[in-house]
This record gives C-alpha cells, sequence and structure tokens, in this order.
C-alpha cells in the first residue's frame, strides 16, 4: 500500500532562524512608550487636577456637579458640601460630583 502514499522528505536547505532578532523588543518597547503617552500619562495628569480642585474648595466657590446643577457653596467638610442652588435651596453632596468650578459672578449671568 505504500504506492498510494508518496514518502515526504524535509527539505535540508532550509535552517531555522536565531530565536530572537530584536525586533521584537523594539515592538514592545514601542508600544509600552504609545501605551504610557496615550493613556497613562493623560489619566495621572487629570487625576492629579481633579484632586487640587476639591482640595481648594472654599466657602463662596461657584461650582458645577457632574449631574449638571450649578450653584454656590455654603459650607465644605471632608467629605460633603452644601450647595446652595437658590436662595431656599440648600444641596448636600459629595465633593467627587463636584466637576468644576466657575469664575466668580457666573451664576448671575446664567
Amino acid at each position: 500500500m505504500s504506492f498510494f502514499i508518496p514518502a515526504a522528505f524535509a527539505d535540508a536547505g532550509a535552517a531555522a532562524g536565531p530565536a530572537g532578532s530584536g525586533f521584537e523588543w523594539i515592538f514592545l518597547v514601542g508600544f509600552l512608550v504609545i501605551f504610557y503617552l496615550m493613556i497613562w500619562r493623560p489619566q495621572s495628569k487629570r487625576a492629579k487636577e481633579q484632586k487640587n480642585l476639591l482640595g481648594n474648595l472654599q466657602k463662596g466657590d461657584e461650582v458645577v456637579t457632574s449631574g449638571g446643577i450649578a450653584g454656590k457653596i455654603n459650607k465644605v467638610t471632608d467629605d460633603f458640601v452644601v450647595i446652595e442652588v437658590s436662595d431656599t435651596v440648600e444641596l448636600k453632596i459629595q465633593k467627587g460630583a463636584i466637576a468644576a468650578t466657575l469664575p466668580k459672578g457666573t451664576l448671575k449671568a446664567i
């Protein structure tokens, strides 16, 4: 039955290359540099800015929450802030919910 299946012989001329030519390392380092510049660095910069924003909150600052509520700060504690939304309405929210501070006088212009 061996006449139906021809014998397979390996090609002796093809030799295996070296097991790590250095191109893989260049590709890996390039990927890590791109990852750092496009993801890690901007995210850490935003986190630092948000931490500074929350640490510098004072009574009288005009702020906007992440939910879109704009108001003036009446009281600041460690974890919470009391925001005056109108003359008779005050809201107690967490500091982490504050998205941005507004320039003085912005609420009167709205």
